[in-house]
């Protein structure tokens, strides 16, 4: 008892102090709970964040494609050029992220003149806002769907260009080429009221969800230009007829442009929602799938074909499915992607041989997997709608009307403005290196320096020997015992 009365003459003074101190606040009234509205408002916003943060994050997956894009490109040709590859594949991201955020942002998502934005020229905006921060996100995505479009041309037009030739296209592409007609398709994604005037394209409701026809098929036929007024490589057409294959220098390391470049379609395809929304999970299982089936109908094919699993057209399978579905992802069923997929693989093998037969040389198939299954996978669109499959009402015809509109569009506005830029880089600064740099390598005469110094790269065939000038240095005793090389 003496202790608890010791406890409570302890406690009590504290006690007491406790109560003087709070009493005041129980007469006040507990703060309001917020409104709706300002819930709402608190919503929306933490929404927008969060979508600018998975926008981003999906933007910086697309920009390490151009890695992978360098490692194919440079692995599917020949290591006396793999330092002017992998500079090509920088400096057109380079160029052409200077000329997209001077003009090319405006004239494909500013206020329409009918054709063509006007506004939003040398990009910048209120970054004290949110919908300036929501700015500056929508330009980084899509400049590095704009860089995407440049490089797909390197491939084409590999081991034969002039350095600076390659850069003067690489800035008009990003600065005019490609805007134009992404302001066509995709012009009402930042300013919604462009779809009345100059989103001709996208107010009929063409399907080109992330890009098949908008990036991928303008890259390809850009490079069908590059490629034809370039001409072929030296000893790649034999003049008998037959076709020359030339072997690239590492297989592993286009194994390894694959594998990144798969990466990076989980951020082009499901991040061209740029929202995180939900939506995303679907488009990328779709992106799986149709990567996987493009991979067995190739392998398949050239198996049959050729009689063996054939590499470099397994590889390509796997782009080919990739491209494809990047139209339909966010309108196709998981057994539609798996069609479309791979029905691409199987495509892209007879469109390589297609462009060898008539003799338009494209080191790595650019052509084939970026025009042709871009345009096979636009299409796919309408033939394979997720509205077919789940039984809903839907407009067939109309809407293969539409895509095949905007497949043939893209090719009209851009194989031939490509073709004449191409012809007046050719008669002003020139296109293609002489037959001397092309024999010895664009390493050493565009650039001064060897991707592999200490190693002998390689030599000529018989047909390349008979270009080579008197002047040109003596082969090794190496390269002269194997004369079949390139």
């Amino acid at each position: 008892m003496k202790r608890l009365r010791f406890v409570l003459r302890s406690a009590l003074p504290g006690l007491i102090a406790g109560l003087a101190i709070t009493a005041p606040a129980w007469g006040q009234q507990a703060a309001a709970p917020p409104s709706n509205a300002e819930l709402q408002t608190a919503i929306a916003t933490l929404q927008k964040q969060t979508d600018i943060i998975w926008t981003l994050v999906a933007g910086a997956l697309v920009f390490f494609m151009q890695a992978g894009f360098a490692m194919v490109e440079s692995g599917f040709t020949r290591a006396k050029n793999a330092g002017n590859i992998m500079m090509k594949n920088l400096l057109d991201f380079c160029m052409g992220g200077f000329a997209y955020w001077m003009l090319g942002f405006a004239l494909m998502f500013g206020i329409s003149n009918g054709w063509f934005g006007v506004s939003n020229f040398f990009t910048s905006f209120d970054n004290s806002t949110l919908d300036g921060q929501w700015g500056y996100t929508f330009w980084f995505f899509q400049m590095v769907f704009a860089a995407t479009a440049a490089t797909i041309v390197s491939g084409a037009m590999a081991e034969r260009t002039k350095f600076s030739a390659y850069l003067v296209y690489s800035f008009f592409i990003s600065l005019f080429i490609y805007p134009v007609f992404g302001h066509w398709a995709w012009g009402n994604l930042f300013v919604a009221d462009n779809g009345k005037t100059g989103a001709w394209l996208a107010g009929k409701g063409f399907i080109d969800f992330a890009g098949s026809t908008v990036v991928h098929s303008v890259g390809g036929w850009a490079a069908l230009a590059g490629a034809m007024v370039l001409g072929p490589r030296l000893g790649k057409y034999l003049p008998d007829g037959r076709v020359r294959p030339i072997p690239g220098h590492s297989l592993t390391m286009a194994a390894l442009g694959i594998f990144i470049l798969f990466i990076g379609w989980f951020g082009f395809n499901p991040g061209s929602t740029t929202a995180a929304n939900g939506q995303e999970a679907r488009i990328a299982v779709n992106t799986l799938l149709a990567g996987c089936m493009g991979c067995l109908g190739a392998l398949a094919v050239s198996w049959i074909k050729f009689g063996k699993p054939d590499i470099s057209m397994t590889f390509n399978g796997v782009l080919a499915g990739l491209v494809a579905i990047t139209s339909p992802c966010a309108t196709i069923t998981p057994l539609g992607s798996v069609l479309v997929g791979l029905l691409a693989g199987i495509v892209v093998v007879f469109a390589v041989l297609f462009f060898d037969k008539i003799k338009i040389d494209d080191p790595v198939g650019a052509i084939s997997v970026h025009g042709v299954c871009g345009a096979f996978g636009t299409i796919s669109a309408a033939l394979f709608h997720e509205n077919l499959f789940l039984g809903k009402e839907y407009d067939l015809i109309g809407q293969l009307t539409t895509q095949i509109t905007g497949v043939g569009t893209a090719f009209l506005w851009t194989f031939p403005v490509c073709w004449v830029l191409f012809k007046l880089i050719s008669l002003t600064i020139g296109l293609r290196v002489s037959a001397e740099e092309e024999i010895q390598g664009l390493d050493i005469h565009e650039h001064g320096a060897e991707a592999y110094p200490d190693f002998v790269l390689g030599n000529l065939s018989p047909v390349a020997a008979k270009h080579v000038p008197a002047s040109a240095p003596a082969l090794s005793p190496v390269a002269e015992s194997n004369p079949a090389e390139a």
